[in-house]
């Protein structure tokens, strides 16, 4: 599992966050342990109240565990990570709660527990977690038998491709995929030596190097849509200054934004907006086919969530009619029937508890594939409409490069001409070529 946790405050937010069903197409809360409060909000707002009696800000410790999509995982396996980990954190006493979240056809959960321990009013110490939930995350690939993550080889090897919320609100503004951006202009950044072959591959790819007004070194696309080098290719900015040189250097976005505007073809928009007028049909039909299968799935969950309580609770009842009561009972507790009764309500009520588990994770399982599948047809049409999408973009860097091509020997004459007005005689370079002796005995001779 991919575990990823931080300290935090803030528990109205995250309140919010954990019970969102907008985002999410079905919320579980499976434990809340250790709590006067019996809902997760209430749970949240005992634990603030208890660290207001301390100087602690970071009264949570939040952490979400992720398996690979094509895992079955089981609440046991959820309950035995969560284990493990309150075992490697010191948290193995504090409150908690537990919350099951699914969407896209995957199944993660989210625990939260109080860093505040009551008894001496003072915060849990968290030292290096981060390494410790990278060890466990390591471990429970391994055991589990699921493929390791690059990233939990070795550090060096981590995911190229992630992206901040920054990233994904702006590629999301333009219905693309932040994923294929980022590899992108991370292909162009590696794939090149210098500043001008990395040019040259941005605008083969529909990108245009600019001056940024607050960031110095940025690309702009076609649809003048501006992005941060160093945010999105993951290197500091001295590297890109480095191998780009100065930015004062280069055009200012308005410039860019401008020449980009000049020359782009009506006729290129009009593919564009039919290509995004079919994409909007496409999403539109799917986000309605995915609504329909989250309704459907709520109310099988409901159904039989509903019948196991009813099953519960007439168990429940013939349990309690089998023990005796009044005399008989005392009669009972001397014999030893009454223990013998006992035992076997526990282990009747145990077994039912492990049948209800198994029926929920079966109708679970069940749903989940079905997600997954329609989930997995999303992806292979936004997979072929971003290829469209690229084709068309490296037609219209064909088109930007050939004019900009046209334009540059009039660029070329008229700085010539500034040239001779102001008598300024134009600086000697060496021809193509040749050696640098025979270089200074030209200059030399003139």
């Amino acid at each position: 599992m991919i575990l990823k946790a931080s300290q935090r405050g803030g528990a109205r937010e995250l309140s919010a966050h954990l019970l969102n069903v907008t985002e999410n197409e079905h919320v579980e809360l499976h434990d809340v342990r250790g709590f006067m409060a019996t809902t997760l909000a209430e749970a949240l707002e005992e634990i603030y109240a208890v660290s207001r009696g301390t100087k602690c800000r970071q009264y949570m410790f939040a952490v979400s565990l992720s398996p690979p999509p094509e895992a079955q995982v089981t609440v046991a396996d959820f309950e035995k990570a969560l284990a493990r980990m309150e075992e490697k954190l010191g948290l193995q006493s504090q409150p908690r709660v537990v919350v099951f979240h699914e969407k896209k056809g995957r199944r993660h959960a989210h625990c939260v527990w109080s860093r505040i321990d009551a008894r001496t009013m003072t915060a849990i110490p968290m030292p290096y977690f981060k390494f410790k939930l990278r060890d466990l995350s390591r471990a429970l690939f391994l055991e589990h038998g699921w493929k390791l993550p690059r990233g939990l080889e070795q550090g060096r090897y981590g995911n190229p491709l992630n992206f901040t919320l920054a990233e994904w609100q702006q590629a999301q503004r333009h219905g693309e995929d932040p994923q294929a951006i980022k590899a992108q202009l991370q292909r162009c950044w590696h794939g090149t030596q210098s500043g001008k072959a990395f040019a040259a591959e941005l605008e083969s790819k529909g990108y245009f190097l600019a001056r940024g007004d607050r960031r110095g070194f940025v690309a702009v696309d076609w649809r003048g849509e501006v992005y941060s080098l160093t945010r999105w290719l993951g290197v500091n900015g001295r590297q890109i200054k480095d191998r780009l040189g100065e930015a004062h250097a280069l055009a200012p976005v308005v410039e860019v934004k401008a020449r980009i505007a000049k020359i782009m073809t009506a006729r290129l928009k009009d593919f564009q907006r039919d290509m995004d007028g079919k994409a909007r049909d496409m999403t539109a039909k799917i986000v309605k086919d995915r609504e329909t299968m989250v309704v459907r799935h709520r109310e099988e969950r409901k159904t039989l969530y509903a019948a196991i309580d009813k099953r519960q609770s007439e168990e429940t009842r013939m349990r309690a009619e089998r023990m005796p009561k009044g005399l008989r009972a005392v009669w009972a507790f001397v014999t030893g029937k009454y223990q013998r009764l006992r035992r076997q309500n526990e282990a009747e009520t145990a077994l039912c508890l492990a049948r209800d588990r198994a029926e929920k994770h079966t109708l679970v399982t069940a749903q989940l594939k079905e997600r997954a599948t329609l989930q997995k047809q999303m992806r292979v049409w936004r997979d072929r409409h971003w290829q469209k999408t690229a084709l068309l973009k490296q037609d219209i860097a064909f088109y930007l490069t050939f004019a900009a091509d046209k334009e540059q020997p009039e660029r070329d004459a008229v700085a010539h001409k500034g040239r001779m007005e102001q008598d300024v005689p134009e600086p000697m370079r060496p021809p193509a070529g040749r050696g640098d002796k025979e270089n200074q005995r030209e200059v030399h001779e003139r």
